[in-house]
């Protein structure tokens, strides 16, 4: 399998692609104004303990207090072997379970921590105080006395010779999990590693000591450090960059900790185009936060996000196979267990997954469309797993949540619709606007009212040759003027003016006929196809024979005026 890293550094954001047969599967963003925090360490101060909750809220300095739950605050224990993704240290959870938050933490308390769950929405950061620091070839974890290997490390030898030589270098009373990228490497490559380590450790303790809570004591690196120090390893064939600084960078960094690797690493450059561009990757972004994903075979997925899980599921859309019904429900769901596993890594969705393939009759189907889903979730560095198939022919599956989602990271929640994803109908939003126009004119004195709508609820109202306008008029014994806007939300009624009847018209009419004006026809009249639509202040030109001059400006005069709409003829284009 190919696999390159791409790096996109602008101004105001890096972006870092990880492709795989060419085939876009993460991508991660650093932005100045939205920098991570997970890997922090924070000297807080415990602002609220509460018992019904077992958590306490620790002040670490942020916008919103960090949350800490009792099992991440018990002193630690040693552990059975954990994976080198396994950032915060949750096997002290069974010990003593006498312990509360009451008998561990109090107000006002100072105590170290490090976030392990990004603040996602209306949450903070959830933080431990059991801090890990991740190395190029170790994690040191100060708090406990265990040396691990990575799972991913399958060669039984390999195994033990690293862990031997993590038992030799590892600090007295510290732990060590060896990483899969030190598979292979010298004791002296470890040991150096170790020995960094444990200097970051002694200088974030001595901070502890001196400085004030709260206090920022260690920040995790930067984007590109991380991505080499977590990602980039013998298997990745390129690593491309499209900045020069960055990328002298890069190889300064890699003569500490890989050197080897220093001759896979490309400088892109180029005036007119990023690195992104090179590699048409600007669409795969923009269809990775899309509700629907397209298979190649003609299936799709429905990916839809909720508080309490993400549901996905499978279609088979446009293929229609070519042997029978259970041949094609059969290789959709395995062209879409790969796909979802792919979708998993490239939006960075975590908690609760779940897929509802197409029903399979097979029991053999059933079981390899579930082996090449975990198959191909094995490529994913965050911890994932397959549960099986409920009663009701959903597979479960939970994956690590530690930060944003992409689509958190690119969106945020539409300020109109509230996040429901939906807007009221023309038809709704008219009768709407139809009641609350009623309802402030019983309460005004005023003789008249002009209101910016939508055109197209604007259309509702007026009614054809003005109907519904008359029949609203009748109602409330007020004259009404509607103007319909682009600028306009749906869901909006704007109130332009209120007062005397002349007073509103001319405000309400801003042309007189005779008047000459250069306007741009917007698009063809929707009942007489031979006219065309231009607009002034939002008032509606009926521009005769301007249909086939939509999109251009011309000369027109105003022939008729009316409470709705005008007339006019044109009388030239106008060029440029």
């Amino acid at each position: 399998m190919q696999k390159e890293i791409l790096v996109n550094v602008e101004p105001g954001e890096t972006r870092v692609a990880v492709l795989e047969d060419n085939s876009l599967v993460e991508i991660y963003y650093e932005r100045p104004t939205g920098q991570r925090t997970v890997g922090s360490i924070f000297k807080g101060k415990v602002e609220n303990v509460l018992p019904g909750m077992q958590a306490a809220f620790v002040n670490i300095g942020l916008e919103r207090n960090a949350f800490l739950y009792v099992s991440d605050a018990l002193p630690a224990k040693n552990a059975d072997e954990e994976g080198e993704d396994q950032v915060r240290v949750e096997h002290h959870r069974e010990r003593n379970g006498k312990l509360t938050i009451e008998d561990l933490l109090r107000p006002g308390q100072e105590i170290m921590v490090q976030v392990v769950k990004e603040a996602i929405g209306t949450k903070g950061a959830r933080v431990t105080t059991h801090c890990t620091l991740p190395g190029r070839y170790l994690v040191l974890m100060p708090t406990v006395d265990y040396v691990g290997v990575s799972r991913r490390i399958e060669n039984d030898r390999e195994r033990d010779r690293l862990r031997k030589i993590a038992e030799r270098i590892r600090p007295p009373h510290m732990g060590l999990i060896v990483r899969t990228v030190a598979d292979g490497k010298a004791e002296s490559d470890l040991a150096q590693d170790a020995q960094f380590l444990t200097k970051l450790w002694r200088k974030i303790q001595d901070r502890y000591r001196s400085d004030p809570a709260p206090h920022l004591l260690h920040k995790d690196m930067g984007l590109i450090y991380q991505i080499i120090r977590d990602t980039f390893t013998e298997e990745n064939d390129r690593f491309v960059i499209d900045s020069k600084h960055e990328y002298e960078k890069v190889l300064e960094l890699l003569d500490d900790i890989a050197p080897n690797l220093k001759k896979r690493v490309e400088l892109f450059y180029s005036s007119e185009r990023t690195i992104f561009d090179l590699y048409n990757l600007e669409p795969e972004i923009e269809k990775a936060v899309r509700r629907r994903v397209w298979l190649k075979s003609g299936g799709y997925l429905v990916i839809d996000r909720t508080e309490a899980l993400t549901a996905i599921d499978v279609n088979t859309g446009k293929y229609v196979g070519t042997v029978d019904l259970a041949d094609t429900v059969f290789r959709t769901n395995l062209e879409a267990a790969r796909e979802i596993a792919r979708q998993l890594r490239l939006r960075d969705i975590g908690g609760i997954i779940i897929a509802d393939f197409i029903d399979m009759e097979s029991e053999s189907h059933r079981k390899k469309v579930l082996q090449t889903l975990e198959e191909h979730l094995k490529r994913d560095r965050t911890k994932t797993y397959v549960l099986g198939i409920t009663q009701l022919g959903l597979v479960e599956i939970t994956r690590k949540k530690a930060k944003q989602s992409l689509d958190d990271a690119l969106h945020k929640p539409c300020p109109y619709c509230d996040g429901r994803g939906r807007v009221l109908s023309e038809e709704s939003v008219a009768a709407k606007l139809r009641r609350e126009i009623k309802a402030m004119l019983r309460r005004s004195p005023e003789e008249a009212i002009l209101v910016e709508v939508h055109p197209a609820v604007a259309a509702l109202l007026i009614g054809a040759g003005g109907t519904n306008l008359r029949a609203l008029e009748n109602e409330t014994g007020k004259t009404i003027y509607i103007r319909g806007s682009d600028q306009c939300h749906l869901e909006n009624l704007v109130v332009r003016a209120m007062g005397a009847r002349d007073e509103v018209e001319g405000k309400a009419l801003p042309v007189r006929p005779g008047q000459v004006l250069e306007v741009k026809v917007e698009e063809p009249h929707v009942s007489n196809l031979w006219d065309g639509i231009a607009r002034v202040e939002g008032y509606v030109l009926d521009v005769e024979g301007g249909a086939k001059l939509v999109g251009e400006k011309v000369r027109v005069e105003v022939t008729k005026v009316h409470r709705t709409y005008a007339k006019a003829r044109v009388l030239k284009a106008v060029e440029g």
